[in-house]
């Protein structure tokens, strides 16, 4: 499966198949959840939600090719991801983008 963020795959002509999606919602645990929020009194990278977002971004794409999948797809272009907080702590990660197929 080939995954882009272009409309177009150089030399390739492509018959859209349609939408597909995947998302997760994702949390850390309440003691991640406590020396995260600790280390916001000392600033720096944190860790832990960047590792919790690498693995929802992550999710969110296989169940995306999964429907593209199951489309006969060949491809995904225009691929893009959006995020955005449930509730302190949780944040919902979506993959979408246009599921081809070569002609």
């Amino acid at each position: 499966m080939i995954l882009v963020n272009t409309d177009y795959i150089t030399g390739k002509e492509l018959e859209m198949l349609g939408l597909v999606k995947g998302s997760t919602i994702q949390s850390k645990n309440i003691g991640k959840d406590i020396t995260q929020g600790l280390k916001t009194l000392v600033g720096g990278e944190l860790g832990a939600y960047n590792e919790m977002m690498n693995e929802a971004r992550a999710l969110a794409t296989k169940r995306m090719v999964a429907e593209a999948e199951e489309l006969g797809a060949d491809a995904i272009v225009n691929i893009r991801y959006s995020s955005s907080a449930i509730m302190q702590g949780a944040a919902e990660v979506i993959a979408y983008g246009t599921a081809v197929k070569f002609i």
